[in-house]
């Protein structure tokens, strides 16, 4: 029997975008299968009758469902869609300890648990469901979609793969061995100190405050989770950031092995000046079939696909899910990488 944990939920509208007055929100929970009650803010469109298409929305990665997730949401209810707006294990109001930990088994999991929850629900037709993963959680979502044959369309936005930043350093600047053995061995270190000590350290979120030599993409983060732009109090991003070692099995435990497997639709999103677009750009190279599509943002940075509403491709996004879930168009398709003029 499937426990789930009382979890303590905000009643207020703490979100770092506006409430929509074309849909209907409230706070949902679900349990994975390692026993993690999840917590999620659930769009309906107001009005709405019958069976709807689903969709569920995770990312960014150490973000919370009140800051980009939750705005992709609620944006993809108003336009006909019931929507799920998550906190993955360990973090925001989801259950799970310790906190502030990361798995690339388990948070794939959650993904698929939310796939469970959306589809035993009356008012969801469980034969059109999709997902959409934003930041690390693109790579979770392309994940879950190789090995969930109930997903039916994934978009991801601004994809890291959480696996190979964590092995390779950014932009591949410790992809060697030598590199990953100095981290293994600091990591582990840290472990039995924390062990010794029975307690974990975080790892810090967003630096604050920001060195004027700072990396570009530093800046970028900085603008949006250091700001009242996008700034929450659960937000590991915003505040202290994930555990030392909360994120140590990503070095060992590569996503995306399966990936070329993936049957169902993908749509893949990414800003031209976005530090992170090879993540996508090389992701994409192992997609196979002709229903997956690169969208390519001129001069969009990383964070630009967090909140800006002129800047994320929303029609497109709804045009995919359309097709691909209401199976509304017969046009033929090709796989395509496609730019916004």
């Amino acid at each position: 029997m499937m426990k789930v944990e009382e979890l303590k939920l905000t009643s207020e509208w703490d979100k770092v975008f506006p409430q929509s007055d074309k849909a209907n929100h409230r706070k949902v929970t679900f349990v994975n299968r390692y026993g993690i009650t999840l917590a999620a803010d659930l769009y309906k469109p107001k009005e709405a009758v019958g069976k709807l298409p689903a969709i569920a929305v995770s990312g960014p990665f150490g973000a919370v469902k009140e800051q980009s997730s939750g705005l992709y949401a609620q944006t993809v209810a108003e336009r006909g869609f019931l929507t799920i707006a998550f906190d993955p294990s360990f973090t925001g109001e989801s259950g799970g300890t310790p906190r502030y930990m990361a798995s690339p088994d388990i948070n794939t999991e959650d993904f698929q648990a939310a796939v469970d929850f959306l589809s035993v629900q009356d008012y969801v037709d469980s034969e059109r469901i999709g997902i959409i993963g934003i930041c690390g959680w693109g790579g979770m979502a392309l994940n879950a979609a190789a090995v969930d044959t109930r997903i039916k369309a994934t978009v991801t936005s601004t994809m890291y793969d959480m696996s190979r930043v964590n092995a390779n350093g950014y932009f591949d600047s410790e992809n060697s061995e030598s590199a990953r053995y100095e981290k293994r061995k600091a990591l582990n270190v840290q472990r039995t100190k924390e062990y010794r000590e029975g307690a974990y350290v975080r790892g810090g979120g967003v630096v604050h405050p920001l060195p004027e030599d700072a990396p570009f993409f530093v800046k970028d983060y900085y603008d949006y989770y250091k700001t009242s732009r996008g700034y929450h109090k659960r937000s590991l991003n915003s505040n202290d950031g994930w555990n030392v070692t909360g994120c140590m099995s990503f070095m060992n435990m590569p996503i995306l092995c399966y990936s070329s497997e993936i049957r169902s639709a993908v749509l893949m999103i990414h800003g031209e000046k976005a530090h992170s677009c090879y993540f996508s750009r090389d992701a994409f190279e192992k997609l196979k079939g002709d229903n997956k599509e690169l969208l390519i943002i001129p001069d969009a940075v990383h964070t630009d696909l967090y909140d800006q509403m002129d800047v994320i491709p929303f029609d497109k996004m709804v045009e995919f899910f359309r097709e691909n879930l209401y199976l509304l168009y017969k046009k033929s398709k090709t796989k395509l990488n496609l730019s916004i003029e």
